[in-house]
C-alpha cells in the first residue's frame, strides 16, 4: 500500500549487515541516491568497517544481542534495513531479527524494511525460511510500520557453488530436475529495491514483495554461463539423495523440485529497480568467470 511518509531532505538510514552481501548492497544503493547511512558493526577498526567509514558511512559499534547498542544504532534515523543469517543457528537467527525489530520499535523508527526470503509465508518447513517467517510474524505483532522484501535464490551463489570447469567445459550441478525453473535475483538488486522503498513514495510500502530478476532451468543456467565463459557447457541434475546430508539445503532443493516454489513479482521488482539484472546481465556486470583454478576433474 502507498503512504504519505517522506523521509527528510537529508535522510539517515540504519543498515544491519552493512559489511556483508545484502546489507552492503543496500549501503551502495543508498549512497548512490545521496542518502546518509549508519552501519551496525562489531568492530569499527575491522577492514570492512573502515572501508565503509572511508565512504562516509557512520559506524555504530554494537551487536544484535546487545539492546543498548541497538538503541543507539536506531536512534533518530529516518528508516532502517535489517536482514538475518542462519550462520549462528536457526534459533539465533530468529532471536537476532526479533531483537532488531524490538529495538526499532523502542526507537520509533518510522519505517523498517526487513529482508526475508521468497516463500517464507508459505510454511515451507525449511529451517532457514521458517526462522525468517517467525521474524515477519513478530514484526506484524509489534505493529511496526514495515515493508518486507522476500528475495529468491541469489545469482551470486552460483559463483560460490554449483559451477565448475571440467576438461574445458562448464558444468553446472544442482539437485534440481532439468525441467524445473529456478527464480533468481542478484544481490545488487536486493539493495536497489530496498533503497527505493526506504526513500519513500513507492506503491509497496507497508506490504510484502517477493523479488526476482530471472527464471531459468538448469539447462538455461548452464548455457548462459557457457556463453559468458566462451566454453561448452552442460547441466547435470543431481538426485536429491546426493544432497541429503546437507540438511537445511537439502530441504530447500526438495521444495524447489516438488512444489510451486518461488513466486516472485517480476513486474513490481522492475518498477522499483528498472535496471534489475537477468542472469546474462549479472554475468556481464559481476566480472565473475568460472576458471580452471577452482575446477574439479572427474574420475
Amino acid at each position: 500500500m502507498s503512504t504519505e511518509r517522506t523521509p527528510s531532505a537529508d535522510p539517515l538510514f540504519a543498515v544491519v549487515g552493512a559489511t556483508g552481501q545484502q546489507g552492503g548492497s543496500v549501503v551502495d544503493a543508498l549512497l548512490e541516491r545521496g542518502a546518509r547511512v549508519r552501519a551496525l558493526v562489531r568492530d569499527p577498526d575491522a577492514p570492512a568497517a573502515q572501508r565503509l567509514a572511508e565512504r562516509g558511512v557512520e559506524l555504530s559499534p554494537g551487536e544484535l544481542d546487545d539492546a543498548a547498542s541497538l538503541d543507539r544504532f536506531f536512534a533518530g534515523v529516518d528508516g532502517a534495513f535489517a536482514m538475518t543469517t542462519p550462520r549462528g543457528g536457526i534459533e539465533h537467527e530468529t532471536a537476532s531479527g526479533i531483537a532488531a525489530a524490538d529495538a526499532a520499535a523502542r526507537a520509533g523508527v518510522p519505517h523498517f524494511v526487513f529482508s526475508s526470503v521468497g516463500g517464507a509465508e508459505r510454511h515451507t518447513g525449511i529451517p532457514h525460511f521458517e526462522s525468517k517467517r517467525r521474524v515477519e510474524e513478530h514484526l506484524d505483532a509489534l505493529g511496526l510500520h514495515r515493508t518486507i522484501i522476500r528475495p529468491v535464490f541469489f545469482m551470486d551463489n552460483l559463483a560460490a557453488r554449483s559451477v565448475s570447469v571440467e576438461d574445458g567445459a562448464v558444468v553446472v550441478r544442482m539437485a534440481l530436475p532439468p525441467h524445473v525453473p529456478l527464480e533468481m535475483v542478484a544481490v545488487r538488486d536486493i539493495g536497489r529495491v530496498a533503497a527505493a522503498i526506504l526513500l519513500g513514495g513507492t506503491s509497496v510500502e507497508g506490504s510484502t514483495l517477493e523479488i526476482a530478476g530471472d527464471r531459468l532451468t538448469g539447462d538455461d543456467i548452464a548455457e548462459a554461463i557457457g556463453l559468458h565463459a566462451g566454453l561448452p557447457a552442460r547441466y547435470e541434475a543431481l538426485p536429491l539423495e546426493a544432497v541429503a546430508s546437507f540438511g537445511d539445503m537439502a530441504q530447500m532443493f526438495r521444495w524447489f523440485a516438488e512444489t510451486p516454489a518461488y513466486q516472485a513479482d517480476f513486474a513490481t521488482t522492475r518498477e522499483l529497480d528498472p535496471e534489475v539484472l537477468d542472469l546474462n546481465a549479472w554475468l556481464a556486470q559481476s566480472g565473475w568467470m568460472p576458471g580452471e583454478a577452482s575446477s574439479r576433474r572427474r574420475g
